[in-house]
């Protein structure tokens, strides 16, 4: 039997802990957001120095704000590379989105034959490693004639993020109810208008989630960029970074600029899209 005495000191415990709870979960949060965003500020505040002051006084703000490393940075490749990443990223997370709903809503809506061996091939590219591809695809993309073009990098991208994707936007799709499909059929309406005007939309928070996730392996990818491009025209960020290390090897702070550069675009998405993003990740997977 508990006594009153017993019931209040456990009431206190309880009390207790969940005013540690509240007090160290915002602080656990603020130390990771450091964490996370601290070599972010460093790398771009280390844009705005000299040499010297880099390594003399690599923690503290700079004396000076030279724009002018951000300036040379632009102006000697990042304006060309960033041009290139975001046609390639733009066309390819596209492809990849349109061709994963439609392949979902075929996987979760249709009564085609064999759907679970269809479904078990698709997810099955997950398995798939692009460096153990590697060889067959240089000889394919050469008789094909897309090696060294645009199109080399849109295809492979789209091709190995699809699979992922599908597996995303198939579990957000098998929890829409079939009422919504039957009623506009009823009403008239076709396959195609039931995808776009009905299935599509309500898919929205697991869309962004999938463009943000391509986006995010698209622009930071450098292994087929490095091996199915060459040319200063057709290299994305990642392997133009490495170019401008090698001319700028000495002058750090131009490099560091660089990285800045094309590091803000992508959390300028994050931050945009994180609300869809979070949402339909966690929904998505945990379906």
């Amino acid at each position: 039997m508990n006594t009153p005495g017993g019931s209040c000191a456990s009431g206190g415990v309880h009390a207790g802990s969940i005013l540690i709870g509240k007090t160290l979960l915002p602080a656990l949060l603020v130390c990771l957001g450091i964490v996370v965003l601290y070599p972010l500020v460093w790398m771009v505040l280390n844009g705005f120095k000299d040499n010297a002051l880099i390594f003399g006084q690599p923690f503290a703000l700079p004396t000076h704000w030279n724009w002018g490393n951000y300036v040379q940075a632009w102006n000697q490749g990042v304006r060309d590379y960033l041009t290139v990443s975001i046609l390639v990223t733009a066309t390819s997370g596209l492809c990849t989105v349109l061709i994963s709903a439609w392949t979902a809503y075929g996987l979760t809506r249709s009564r085609m034959p064999l759907k679970p061996l269809a479904t078990g091939l698709v997810l099955g590219g997950l398995m798939l490693s692009p460096t153990v591809a590697l060889i067959p695809l240089v000889k394919m993309l050469q008789a094909l004639g897309l090696y060294n073009t645009y199109w080399a990098l849109i295809v492979l991208y789209t091709a190995f993020r699809v699979p992922f994707a599908t597996f995303l936007i198939r579990a957000w799709m098998l929890d829409l109810p079939r009422d919504l499909d039957e009623a506009a059929s009823m009403d008239g309406a076709t396959e195609g208008q039931i995808f776009w005007r009905i299935i599509l939309p309500l898919c929205r928070p697991i869309i962004i989630s999938c463009v943000i996730l391509h986006v995010l392996f698209a622009w930071n990818e450098y292994l087929f960029a490095m091996i199915f491009t060459s040319g200063a025209d057709m290299q994305t960020l990642p392997v133009g970074l490495t170019s401008i290390m090698a001319r700028h090897g000495t002058n750090y702070a131009v490099v560091f600029a660089a990285m800045s550069l094309s590091a803000l675009p992508m959390v300028g998405v994050f931050f945009a899209a994180q609300r869809y993003f979070i949402r339909g990740l966690a929904e998505g997977i945990g379906k």
